[in-house]
């Protein structure tokens, strides 16, 4: 209906008469060897029309025309906030654009590039359309590159690097990578101690021939002025002298560090000084250990921007501000005193949450509060406790049982270091690795009505990642989970699951011992002031690796050796344990076609073995097909494995899981009004069990059968994009589906009921 509606407004009914509306903007390159696109152009058009969602409905536009003429309504100031008011088309703003784009080429390398515009009006329609047409001629290649320095000192300190520039012989003219060239070198000189230089001191000269698109640069350094930011000397070396904490710095106070440091009392700790007008909240060693500059040496850029990230980590800090004062000279050598200023957030904090369950007439309620400190052990070490407490009445005939309610209580446990803690590992490395340590423990005690259940993990982690956040990486050594039944109606087990081992181990006392691997990686650039163009293309990568029981199983065949480990497997604690590798990778990638429009592309792939003690997979380390993040014709563990027919989501479930994992999905994203956004999607993929398991005939992976079992949907989605989280509602049908029994391809005679599955979630899909 709201589409109809906003269909049927006038596009024009809030444009001015005497005015256009801005309807179409076309750029036009005339360069036949289609080195530049317009879509690297559209950036610099100062003035573009109204949003077309999917390129051809104006929404956000109709939707602001619903408003009426009267802007103090405040009918009309809410519709007007969730739409986009109309462009007015303005010449002065095409006259920038033609501008802007001539600077563009030339900043690309075509230094004689033109441009032009012409436009087309539609006097009926209040419309124009507004035509560019750019014409980039040669475009000028480096080629040679020469240097000049201020003195053998600079030329030494520069070259001395030069494996590291990207400024070369025989690539374009590109002011880009100008640019880029000298925050590399300017960063590369006051990583080596001069710290009032800026790349304002790097300049290019080029040197064009007539008749040749042959270009000779010249980079140079230039000399130092006399002065600058008041007593800094721009070319001098500067050494650390002290380095002084103020672990208390209020900035609305208005006092320089200086000012602090006169009142403030002073402990000395190896070569920093800690400054405070209070009581202590962290420890002199952590200061210490979260500070990469050295007293003494020359000043460092990267170490200063490690100091940031580090001290970034402790959770107690809500500010960090680092300032430099120069203190004179000494034996020859300019000297600054640093200061640290932290300014501490709260160290504590309680949540509270509440819910209300109605299952068919059964009540139930749930609560839990959440208990975190931020520096427990004046390190910043973070403590976070919640406890969980759920019940839900029961109903009915309850003869046989041992329980007459649902009931469970939940307590995790984590405590968070921000450095890596180990054994045996020197110091140095420990500050070199920017890494946190994490010890997490859990229990959960559920009452069902056939059975008393208690489940405790237990795990032991290490997090760091790479410089500028490229790379990020989870190693965790150990992490133990133990599920233990004490009690259970008689027969349970056996009455449950007579003939299905997938059912009836997950109901039985089992051990779990593994180690693992996470890694993530981007290639998102970080933004740069230089940089018009948005990055259109990128990508993610995830990786997790982890493996299970192998120690156990080394010390049973050591000292308990045994022929048929497969028919009669070791336990512990009277408790068969698993063992098994298993993988599972992601690969996402985003084109961005314009700030309202996107194209995601995913593909992931999983597979895990059993070996040793174990037959099978532990069934929480199973794979599953649908769901919010799968197929999403399909509801959670409705799909697979295979071309087996699940028909009964209550007693299939179980039995809806594997050991291989193959997603591929493709989604278009367009941006509406307000936080709304809308995605089409395909998504195709299933499940596979490595063996074939009786109870899930169809279920085996076959290279010559695979892709016939390949799953296949299509939907729609509304995301609402609240900045610091978002809400996703997708709208998922069937449109090949592999299961034996089935209709095969309900996308020739979809029915909702049968082929729709809706889904909620946080965040994207992928």
């Amino acid at each position: 209906m709201l589409l109809l509606l906003t269909v049927a407004c006038s596009s024009t009914r809030h444009v001015p008469e005497g005015n256009y509306l801005l309807d179409r903007v076309n750029i036009d390159v005339n360069d036949s060897t289609k080195r530049v696109s317009a879509s690297e152009l559209t950036a610099y058009v100062r003035q573009q029309p109204n949003h077309k969602m999917l390129w051809s409905l104006k929404l956000r536009l109709g939707v602001y025309n619903m408003s009426g003429n009267d802007s103090t309504k405040w009918w009309n100031k809410w519709v007007r906030k969730l739409g986009e008011p109309p462009v007015i088309y303005d010449s002065t703003l095409m006259a920038a654009s033609v501008e802007q784009l001539e600077k563009a080429m030339v900043n690309k390398g075509y230094l004689y590039a033109s441009a032009t515009a012409d436009t087309v009006k539609h006097d009926k329609k209040r419309k124009i359309t507004v035509n560019y047409h750019v014409t980039p001629g040669v475009r000028y290649m480096i080629d040679k590159v020469d240097y000049e320095f201020p003195d053998s000192t600079f030329r030494k300190l520069v070259m001395d690097d030069s494996v590291h520039f990207v400024v070369k012989p025989g690539i374009p003219l590109d002011r880009n990578l100008l640019e880029t060239e000298r925050e590399t070198i300017a960063n590369h000189i006051k990583n080596n101690g001069y710290y009032g230089f800026s790349k304002e001191f790097v300049t290019f000269n080029a040197d064009t021939t007539a008749g040749s698109n042959l270009v000779d640069l010249t980079l140079k350094i230039n000399p130092p002025y006399t002065r600058q930011n008041g007593s800094i000397l721009t070319h001098e070396k500067y050494y650390i002298n002290s380095i002084r904490y103020i672990t208390d710095y209020d900035p609305t106070l208005g006092l320089s560090a200086q000012e602090i440091v006169e009142t403030a009392s002073r402990q000395d700790y190896r070569d920093i000084e800690i400054f405070s007008n209070g009581k202590s909240y962290l420890r002199p060693s952590v200061l210490y250990e979260n500070c990469f500059m050295i007293s003494g040496q020359p000043y460092n850029q990267l170490s200063v921007d490690r100091t940031y990230s580090s001290l970034s980590r402790l959770g107690i800090l809500k500010f960090i501000n680092i300032a430099f004062v120069p203190v004179g000279e000494e034996d020859g050598r300019n000297l600054l005193d640093a200061y640290i200023l932290l300014t501490p957030g709260k160290s504590q904090t309680v949540s509270f949450e509440l819910e209300g369950t109605n299952s068919e007439g059964d009540l139930g309620v749930a609560a839990a509060v959440t208990y975190t400190h931020r520096n427990v052990g004046k390190g910043s070490e973070t403590l976070s406790t919640k406890f969980r407490g759920a019940y839900e009445s029961l109903s009915g005939d309850l003869e046989g049982l041992i329980h007459d309610r649902y009931m469970e209580y939940s307590l995790d446990l984590g405590l968070t270091f921000p450095k890596f803690k180990a054994p045996f590992l020197k110091e140095s490395f420990k500050r070199k690795v920017n890494a946190t340590s994490e010890l997490n423990f859990s229990m959960s005690y559920q009452e069902r009505p056939e059975y008393t259940r208690i489940i405790s993990t237990a795990g032991w982690s290490y997090r760091w990642v790479s410089r500028r956040n490229k790379n990020v990486y989870l190693f965790t050594p150990i992490d133990i989970n133990y599920v233990y039944l004490p009690e259970s109606t008689i027969d349970f087990i056996n009455n449950i699951a007579p003939d299905n081992p997938l059912l009836k181990y997950s109901y039985e006392d089992h051990f779990i011992m593994r180690m693992g691997f996470t890694f993530y990686h981007s290639n998102k650039r970080e933004e740069r002031p230089w940089d018009v163009e948005m990055q259109r293309n990128i990508y993610t990568v995830r990786a997790n690796v982890e493996t299970a029981g192998n120690i156990l199983y080394l010390l049973n065949m050591l000292f308990r050796p045994r022929s048929h480990v497969s028919s009669d497997p070791y336990k512990l604690f009277g408790i068969y344990y698993s063992q098994y590798i298993k993988f599972n990778g992601d690969y996402a990638f985003l084109h961005i076609f314009d700030n309202r429009n996107s194209l995601a592309l995913h593909a992931g792939f999983g597979i895990g073995f059993p070996y040793g003690n174990s037959t099978i997979l532990p069934f929480e380390k199973r794979f599953y097909g649908g769901g919010a993040n799968g197929v999403r014709g399909w509801d959670v563990r409705t799909l697979g494995p295979g071309s087996f027919p699940g028909t009964n989501s209550v007693s299939d479930f179980i039995n809806q899981c594997g050991d291989i994992r193959l997603i591929m999905s493709a989604e278009m994203r367009t941006k509406l009004f307000w936080v709304i956004e809308l995605a089409a999607f395909i998504d195709a993929g299933n499940i596979w069990t490595i063996r074939n398991y009786p109870n899930q005939p169809g279920g085996l992976f076959k290279f010559n059968e695979f892709y016939k079992q390949l799953a296949a949907s299509y939907g729609l989605g509304l995301r609402f994009d609240f900045s610091y989280f978002l809400l996703r509602f997708d709208m998922g049908m069937k449109a090949h589906n592999p299961a034996m029994g089935q209709v095969a391809w309900p996308l020739i005679h979809p029915r909702w009921h049968r082929d729709s599955s809706f889904h909620f979630s946080i965040g994207y899909p992928f």
